[in-house]
């Protein structure tokens, strides 16, 4: 009796352990594309005229839920944040610069058109693929004045791309509370800038 039984433990302990093994790459790869859903590509803070300006590469791919929202006409929000710190040896950093850069989109049935709002500015587009790349380039977003920044002090700079569900319809904020689908945003991209010098990541 103990003879038999024990192969067929051992048999199962192994398939157990097979079956813990493909669940841990399969999670490890559902992680690592979640991960590059939404991403900072590129960032870089820049002299501009009178000051410094942000240029950004956000790599942004809508769900099937936020592309069914817009298409029922619902208007998604987004946002770019950036903080700038001026590190204080005696004391918690500074923040001399926090700053947000606000997107409405949103489609008009009656057009079949896309349309992205920067502050007061709009594009219409035919495509919901045009909007979001144009959402994805920043260019020339102007962040900081001269004097807001100190030449030749090393700066910490942090910039995150998210969806804002607080400007969402009631109902659907309810609903984007714990859901995946509507947690679309990056990590903080954090890197050092030094006034008069690029420092992109």
């Amino acid at each position: 009796m103990t003879a038999s039984s024990t192969p067929s433990f051992a048999r199962s302990a192994k398939a157990l352990r097979r079956w813990l093994l493909g669940a841990c790459l399969w999670l490890s790869v559902a992680a690592t594309y979640a991960a590059e859903e939404v991403a900072v590509r590129q960032a870089e803070i820049v002299s501009g005229d009178g000051g410094y300006v942000l240029n950004a590469e956000i790599d942004v791919e809508l769900n099937p839920r936020l592309v069914d929202a817009i298409m029922h006409g619902v208007a998604l929000y987004f946002v770019a944040e950036l903080v700038v710190e001026r590190p204080r040896w005696y004391w918690l950093n500074e923040i001399v610069v926090n700053r947000t850069l606000s997107y409405r989109l949103s489609y008009h049935a009656i057009t079949r058109s896309y349309r992205l709002s920067v502050g007061s500015l709009h594009q219409n587009f035919d495509s919901l693929e045009g909007a979001v790349r144009t959402m994805q380039r920043i260019r020339n977003w102007q962040v900081a004045r001269d004097e807001d920044l100190r030449a030749g002090v090393s700066h910490e700079v942090a910039l995150r791309f998210r969806l804002d569900t607080a400007l969402l319809p009631k109902p659907f904020q309810v609903t984007a509370i714990g859901s995946r689908d509507w947690n679309l945003g990056t990590d903080w991209q954090r890197w050092t800038f030094l006034p008069g010098a690029a420092a992109s990541r």
